[in-house]
């Protein structure tokens, strides 16, 4: 809506300049610039929240917010006061942290005195007004979690989502009501055409029977069909009753409902479905399971993408394309570049540590594991694992952050880093097992039948379990208490690609070379629970064509799926974007919700960070372009 707002603006102002109307101009741009609902762009209302909030102008936030209040949060139905309540009440919280952040208490207690009427009486600021007199109010366990910068990031992320689909439903409200004024037209229509065409002949044949007739001989019965035309017409063009149930035809049957379709539509459409929320004109539609807020590009690299990966606290991403250069950026508020990292050697594989989530394990294909901190933007350790293996494939992170796994393969036998196509009979590979603390190796797990190269390695949510796939197509599952195979099958014909644990971790998933999304169950082993097959854009090898003959092909390295926060939907690449499926235990193991199309170049990994009810899908693809597109989860 913003971005609509925007343009009839530059129309506006294009016109008055073609007209010289300079004056009527000037008082344009100073009531655009004076403009409290900033042509209802989001983020420059969440901007001058935060100017009201940094310069400390508690009046100023007061008065802003009640006249968001007014203007737009009052229209909502009651039953989302309490949200906007809640909004208030973070946003005054914000307000309040800052103030003690900054060293101001005289402000600090300011707060408190003009607004002790309004919020002493509420519950959830019972406690809050010791806060002036607490020494080190951050290290309180009643207040330390507001004043770090997730609840912050938190905070910022629900308010502009808020609004986002806020201005979202309004725009869509106003469409609906001139769809259905339109649809009642629609179906009233044909039946006062039929009216008009009946009328006409009649008057036709009267004109022709009364030729002889003297002409001020009045003909009543057309004056009857003029009076009924008029009624109709009357009809039809009043005010449409509230409630439409049924459409009728011309015929007085009733129309069965539109039938909705799996199949996959062009990216305009779905473009157009998602960001609106729903089916086209019916607001947010229940069956659509996210709304596509927005969706932003990171163009830094200039090369395909290997890796993309957020850390664990949602921060933070990490990029890593095939010329062996990372990127470190944040993406909330705006994206921004952290840190870059060249390597001299070529880089294969990285992995976000967990404690502390600042730092970067980064696999070379010379044989070393780099421990880079991405605050102090400096490697603390480099790490040789093995030179006969000197691929570093995959790497996993220990949830307690204490250790990492490390799968470390032999050359090709053409003797390149990766060659394409892959040979049949699959390379050697170890899989070690790192302490971080002390950075040696603790032990090597036992592969059987034989070691191979393992491509993809995920622990489970504690760390007892460990999960990887293999070149020979097999699925390990490791004990990582007793740091001994608990058990394996042959689960793809062809390279197990990617593996993750499900949402309660009773069952794996997997892709292979083979095309296939099996869903295995961990307590039957190699008992599949559902299988679907993927077309070959969303499982590699991946391929870029270009003009005179050029071809770029890709073999999977990254992830090739990532699950939402509830584990119910999972994002998969495609030539074009990502597409989100619905899991589900019918014959069709995934459903297609969503297409998060705009890639230029075929996606090659995946992830989706989660946090409250928005969620960040990431699609990174062959051209070095990542996109980031901003989902609102609807709630049934």
């Amino acid at each position: 809506m913003g971005s609509a707002v925007e343009r009839t603006d530059e129309h506006v102002r294009e016109y008055l300049i073609y007209r010289g109307f300079t004056s009527t101009l000037k008082h344009l741009d100073s009531e655009i610039k004076a403009d409290k609902e900033k042509g209802f762009r989001v983020d420059k209302i969440i901007d001058q929240l935060q100017l009201f909030i940094q310069s400390f102008d508690l009046f100023g936030l007061k008065e802003y917010w009640l006249y968001l209040d007014r203007r737009l949060f009052c229209r909502l139905e009651d039953v989302y006061r309490s949200t906007v309540n809640k909004l208030r009440t973070s946003l005054y919280r914000y307000y309040v942290i800052n103030t003690i952040q900054k060293g101001n208490l005289e402000k600090t207690q300011e707060f408190f005195q003009k607004q002790a009427l309004e919020l002493q009486g509420q519950a959830e600021w019972r406690d809050w007004f010791i806060l002036p007199f607490i020494p080190a109010p951050e290290q309180n366990p009643a207040f330390s979690p507001y004043f770090s910068r997730q609840w912050a990031d938190t905070f910022l992320v629900s308010l502009h989502n808020f609004l986002s689909v806020l201005f979202q439903c309004i725009s869509q409200l106003i469409y609906r009501d001139q769809r259905e004024g339109d649809e009642m037209v629609h179906h009233k229509l044909p039946a006062y055409v039929q009216n008009m065409d009946r009328l006409g002949d009649t008057e036709l044949l009267q004109s022709q029977q009364s030729t002889n007739q003297a002409t001020n001989q009045p003909t009543h019965p057309r004056h009857k069909r003029i009076q009924e035309h008029e009624k109709e017409r009357k009809e039809l063009f009043s005010k449409p009753p509230p409630q439409t149930p049924e459409k009728r035809g011309e015929t007085g049957e009733v129309e069965p409902p539109a039938e909705t379709s799996n199949e996959p539509t062009d990216s305009s459409s779905l473009n157009s479905r998602s960001c609106g929320g729903g089916t086209e004109g019916q607001g947010l539609s229940a069956e659509q399971p996210f709304i596509k807020l927005s969706q932003e590009e990171y163009g830094e690299h200039h090369s395909s993408i290997m890796h993309c990966r957020v850390d664990c606290s949602g921060r933070r991403v990490a990029s890593l394309d095939v010329d062996g250069v990372i990127k470190v950026w944040s993406f909330n508020p705006i994206i921004q570049t952290k840190a870059t990292i060249m390597s001299k050697s070529p880089l294969l594989s990285l992995e976000w540590a967990t404690k502390p989530d600042r730092l970067l394990l980064l696999g070379s294909g010379v044989g070393t594991v780099r421990l880079y901190d991405t605050d102090a933007k400096k490697n603390l350790y480099e790490m040789n694992i093995d030179e006969t293996h000197p691929r570093i494939l995959s790497l996993a992170c220990s949830p307690s952050g204490s250790s990492f796994v490390c799968s470390a393969a032999a050359l090709s036998r053409s003797g390149n880093i990766d060659s394409v196509p892959r040979l049949p009979i699959p390379v050697s590979g170890q899989l070690l097992l790192w302490d971080t603390k002390t950075v040696k190796q603790q032990l090597q797990f036992s592969l059987e039948p034989e070691p191979v190269a393992i491509n993809c390695t995920a622990f489970n949510h504690n760390g007892n379990l460990l999960v990887t796939g293999a070149a020979d197509g097999v699925i390990r599952l490791f004990d990582m208490q007793r740091y001994e195979s608990a058990m394996s099958w042959r689960a793809h014909d062809g390279e197990v690609y990617s593996v993750e644990f499900s949402y309660d971790e009773n069952t794996v998933f997997s892709i292979g070379e083979d095309g296939k999304f099996i869903q295995w169950n961990i307590h039957r082993c190699g008992v599949k629970q559902s299988e679907q097959v993927l077309p070959q854009d969303a499982t590699g090898p991946f391929v870029l064509s270009g003009y005179s003959g050029y071809k770029q092909v890709q073999v999977p390295r990254g992830r090739l799926f990532a699950f939402d926060s509830e584990g119910q939907h999972v994002l998969t690449c495609s030539n074009s974007g990502g597409l989100i499926y619905r899991l589900s235990n019918g014959e069709q193991a995934l459903e297609s919700v969503l297409s998060l199309s705009g890639h230029k170049a075929p996606v090659v990994t995946v992830d989706w960070c989660s946090a409250v009810d928005c969620g960040t899908c990431l699609t990174a693809s062959m051209d070095g372009k990542i996109k980031l597109s901003t989902l609102l989860a609807q709630k049934s």
